[in-house]
């Protein structure tokens, strides 16, 4: 076994507490929150009685006391119990299941247009420092920054949706369009089944929200590409290049850009993780069927054992891709270890 492969099971390892604190939090942080489940449940339904309240509190142990309720909740999980939703009446890990598909591919498709935008605008700011194409660059990463994420859905529902009639408003896929299921992600699926249709529709639906998502983040990477390009263009083995008479177009992309890739790589890595977690604002927006979307719901209900799942999720996201991003740097450096 390799010093790399043991120190990723290390960092492995190490997560687990991580997670254990977090799920415990969670439990604590959604029990905090004023408003008790099943009297937002049965206050919905009428007509209920007090026996009827109390047997469905002891279904869900929370008749118990909080650290009573705590050890059956981990003990369930240790055994892939996720609980039970109070709102929706189903297995969270069935909700769960149904509902990331449909996050993940919002932050796939967010990130690839951050990434075609920023790095690009990051490279050509750098290549023409303090021009008109720099000014310029800048000034829209300055924009993408300061937008907020439902302003900027709300303008582009009103202007794209509303006023233009070129893009829908909400939803994932038209009612009756969608490709059979074989991944999960709209698009992928309809490339595997050679559904055109259902490929432009899908990718209709997700122009808007994508565009959304990834504007701020197409801002970050590109003042951080620019920054690192800057320094990797200022280099010995740079500036030894260019005294060797190699093109500029081949400097940049074949020496310089490499090693300023490293501190763009570690902004991915955790705009990543914010674009699979920090997504709620923009399906809520957008009525996007996602993760987020059922997250928002299951707070306003109480729906502790769907909370509590959905932030253990969005925690191991986290320390998944920080590790990916890690093992990605060995890559762009091989000097460096884990």
């Amino acid at each position: 076994m390799t010093r790399t492969q043991v120190q990723i099971i290390e960092r492995i390892l190490a997560a687990i507490p991580i997670m254990l604190g977090v799920v415990i939090l969670a439990f604590l942080f959604m029990r905090m929150i004023p408003g008790d489940p099943v009297d937002i449940m049965m206050g919905e339904a009428g007509g209920v009685t007090h026996e009827e309240m109390a047997s469905l509190r002891a279904q869900f142990d929370l008749d118990k006391s909080l650290p009573v309720q705590l050890v059956l909740y981990l003990g369930r999980l240790f055994k892939g119990d996720m609980g039970y939703s109070l709102q929706r009446a189903r297995p969270v890990k069935e909700i769960i299941l149904e509902a990331v598909p449909a996050t993940v591919e919002l932050a796939l498709f967010s990130l690839l247009f951050a990434l075609i935008l920023g790095i690009p605008l990051g490279i050509a700011s750098a290549r023409y420092q303090n021009s008109i194409v720099d000014r310029i660059g800048m000034a829209t990463s300055f924009l993408g920054i300061s937008m907020p994420g439902f302003w900027l859905g709300i303008i582009g529902i009103i202007v794209f949706s509303l006023g233009l009639g070129w893009l829908p408003t909400s939803g994932r896929i038209t009612y009756g369009m969608a490709p059979k299921s074989i991944t999960g992600l709209m698009t992928l699926d309809a490339l595997i089944t050679a559904n055109t249709g259902a490929l432009k529709d899908a990718l209709r639906y997700l122009a808007l929200p994508a565009v959304t998502m990834g504007a701020g983040v197409a801002a970050v990477v590109a003042r951080v590409t620019r920054s690192s390009m800057l320094e990797a263009l200022k280099t010995d083995y740079v500036l030894f290049a260019k005294a060797k008479g190699v093109p500029d177009r081949t400097v940049t992309i074949k020496h310089a850009l490499r090693n300023a890739l490293i501190p763009t790589v570690t902004v991915v890595g955790l705009q990543v993780g914010t674009l699979l977690g920090g997504n709620m604002i923009v399906e809520t927006i957008f009525g996007w069927p996602g993760l987020g979307r059922i997250v928002v719901d299951a707070i306003f209900s109480r729906d502790y054992p769907l909370v509590q799942a959905a932030v253990m999720v969005y925690a191991l996201t986290f320390v998944v891709i920080n590790l990916a991003t890690d093992i990605f740097y060995t890559y762009l450096n091989p000097k460096m270890t884990l």
